[in-house]
């Protein structure tokens, strides 16, 4: 007996996941039309109020007009669309469930799961409680940090309007929004490591993803059994990291010494970013810049006065993304890890594909592949739209293409420029980015097709 209601007429969990983003937008745009959401007379137009409500939903960062533009009813309801949007609806949804009820449904397990990532659909429930209590604690410990420097560093006016910046920036870096209260982001912090340090750290945290937190407290936790003498039993039991944990963190320092090293190197003697800087603001600029681009989308420096090569690096970081089931967006770091070893063992010849002495699945390869000619598809015409219809260059084009699949949110300056139908398509790239390409389309297709034959084998020429 089929149960009445939306549940019964949706097939696929990925369908739920894109619906919850659409509604959640859907009620950001309406509120960020009212007038109470702007400091001036009069609320945003509906192009803006939809852009700006996307962007923070989808945690990008992009946007059609400063952020200053809005009053604090209009920010506070920007703070509240990243938060959620970073969390993930069905992931509140289930922590209330689990709250209220001690338990989670089956049919919520499976949505939660196409959010978060989760592997291990019965063990959704410990995720989940261990998602918000790493969300507080960073979330909490940034802001603490930042209101001591904001307040002390003569930022803000008073302690109060310290707290409320603090807490609007901690929330924006753990979720890799990228979005700030200040017009200029954050190049006004480009000289003040206390700043700069601490939210690189907060969006770093925030982009590693959920399930590798919960591997790493369960180790944390197994350690600290054992030098109490006690035996950990069951779930607990200390395993092997997982090849996932070693391929995030292995691919999440390459990522975090290549990037910086990159823009050192391009823009050393560049007088619009880092060659005004002495040594030290040099290099701190530079790690920022070059971690930024996993997905956090804050500058301390002008984006637009960036070296082509240096456009072009950040781009590829920006596709590439962080870790799966984390605050970010991208194609993630596993995927073009994988990628990257089916080229390695093609060149050695080898039949299976490997990875730190594990063989990966034929299947899992397929999803890797599909996922980044999907992505790279749908970043080229975007693309293309934008140099045919906005006249920008190949470069502009590119990096605001990327941006927003990426849900990175940094810009050349190019974003407020762009016509009513480039905003709409920006707008579509940050929903599929931040829902996934491959989720995305799976979302569209209403039942899966399995083939009960298979046709004879033939092969063409390759190359």
């Amino acid at each position: 007996m089929r149960r009445p209601g939306l549940l019964s007429i949706v097939h696929n969990p990925a369908q739920l996941v894109v619906a919850a983003f659409a509604v959640l937008i859907g009620i950001g745009t309406v509120l960020l039309l009212l007038p109470a959401a702007t400091d001036g007379p009069g609320g945003a137009g509906w192009e803006d109020a939809l852009f700006v409500s996307t962007s923070a939903t989808t945690v990008t960062g992009l946007s059609t007009v400063p952020t200053t533009t809005f009053s604090l009813f209009g920010e506070l309801v920007i703070l509240a669309l990243i938060q959620i949007g970073g969390f993930g609806i069905m992931t509140i949804g289930s922590v209330f469930a689990l709250i209220a009820m001690r338990r989670i449904g089956l049919r919520q397990r499976m949505l939660a799961q196409a959010e978060i990532g989760a592997v291990d659909i019965g063990e959704l429930g410990r995720l989940l409680r261990a998602i918000a209590k790493i969300t507080v604690v960073v979330e909490g410990g940034l802001a603490m940090i930042l209101f001591g420097r904001f307040w002390q560093g003569g930022y803000e006016d008073g302690p109060v309007g310290a707290a409320y910046s603090a807490v609007f920036h901690s929330v924006s870096a753990f979720n890799n929004a990228g979005m700030s209260l200040y017009p200029d982001n954050l190049e006004g912090f480009a000289g003040d490591p206390w700043v700069i340090y601490p939210i690189t750290a907060g969006f770093i945290v925030g982009g590693l993803g959920f399930p590798l937190y919960v591997e790493v407290v369960r180790r944390w936790r197994h350690e600290r059994d054992e030098r109490r003498g006690l035996e950990t039993l069951g779930a607990d039991r200390a395993k092997p990291w997982s090849l996932h944990a070693r391929i995030t963190a292995g691919a999440t320092v390459i990522l975090l010494v290549g990037g910086p090293l990159m823009v050192l190197a391009f823009e050393w003697t560049n007088p619009g970013t880092l060659g005004p800087f002495g040594i030290f603001e040099k290099l701190s600029n530079a790690w920022f810049q070059g971690v930024t681009p996993r997905t956090a989308g804050f500058n301390t420096i002008d984006t637009g006065a960036l070296n082509e090569t240096t456009l072009l690096g950040m781009s590829i970081l920006m596709f590439i993304g962080a870790g799966p089931a984390s605050t970010s967006g991208g194609i993630k770091v596993t995927t073009a890890a994988v990628l990257a070893a089916v080229i390695w063992a093609q060149i050695r010849g080898e039949s299976d594909v490997n990875v730190l002495r594990r063989r990966l699945p034929p299947s899992m390869i397929r999803q890797a592949v599909t996922i980044a000619l999907l992505s790279i598809g749908f970043v080229g015409m975007t693309s293309l739209v934008f140099m045919a219809s906005d006249g920008l260059g190949l470069s502009d084009a590119l990096f605001e293409s990327t941006s927003a699949f990426g849900t990175v949110g940094l810009s050349t300056g190019v974003t407020g420029s762009i016509s009513t139908g480039g905003h709409l398509v920006l707008t579509l790239a940050m929903i599929c980015g931040r829902v996934g390409p491959l989720t995305f389309v799976t979302a569209i297709t209403l039942a899966e097709r399995t083939r009960l034959y298979r046709y004879p084998e033939e092969r063409p020429i390759i190359g």
